[in-house]
């Protein structure tokens, strides 16, 4: 019997007892996860999805937390002197081995659900966002909205550093990194691969901060 599974994006087709390597979970090493994202099922009867087949799942044990090969990432621009930078990036991987496939019952296995890692961070930070601004929404609707509004605004930037001193940084950009809890240049200076990947999706930048090399900016900016 096999199954295809979806996770981190990808599809795998797995029997029990096989070894891969997936989109980093949020697990620890010896844990027992299930994928119920199951979108086939085969062997004496193939049965397919609908996106997904209704309480399958596919229980696996994870063995370790690795990392991919290296990727070298070269960036040369024309027209610009000495403009070019080279980068390596390693993708962070779960290692693990299929213990089971279920065609029923997963629903009711109690065995902890496979999720990404990143899904699990992302999450925390959209229950966390609602949760701050709404009082402060329903104060300022209560009181004069008007004329409270300002000064809390002004408080907020009052420390905050000119972003619009890095490169592409233009004041509607500046907002955006604002909204994003970004105000200074030596938060940008320690970002991490990581910080910047998730500062990619949640603002949208299409690779903008790589791009227009920010984080070296933003060093020699902090220092004054």
């Amino acid at each position: 019997m096999f199954a295809v599974l979806k996770t981190g994006g990808k599809q795998y087709k797995v029997q029990a007892g096989d070894t891969l390597r997936v989109e980093k979970l949020a697990a620890d090493a010896g844990e027992t996860v299930q994928f119920n994202d199951i979108l086939m099922l085969g062997g004496d009867k193939t049965v397919v999805g609908a996106p997904f087949v209704k309480d399958a799942g596919v229980q696996a044990e994870v063995v370790d937390q690795v990392k991919g090969e290296k990727v070298i990432n070269f960036v040369k621009r024309r027209r610009k002197h000495s403009s070019k930078r080279t980068k390596g990036h390693r993708q962070k991987l779960t290692l693990i081995k299929v213990t089971d496939i279920l065609a029923s019952g997963a629903d009711k296995s109690g065995v902890k659900a496979a999720m990404g890692a990143g899904s699990v961070s992302a999450k925390a930070v959209e229950a966390a966002a609602p949760k701050k601004a709404a009082p402060k929404k329903a104060e300022a609707k209560a009181d004069a909205p008007k004329a409270k509004a300002a000064p809390k605004a002004a408080k907020a930037d009052a420390g905050a550093d000119d972003l619009k001193k890095l490169s592409g940084v233009g004041p509607a950009l500046e907002k955006k990194l604002h909204e994003g809890g970004v105000t200074s240049f030596a938060q940008i200076a320690a970002w991490t691969e990581e910080d910047v990947a998730a500062m990619d999706e949640k603002l949208s930048f299409k690779g903008r901060i790589e791009r227009e090399g920010w984080i070296e900016q933003a060093k020699e900016l902090a220092k004054g």
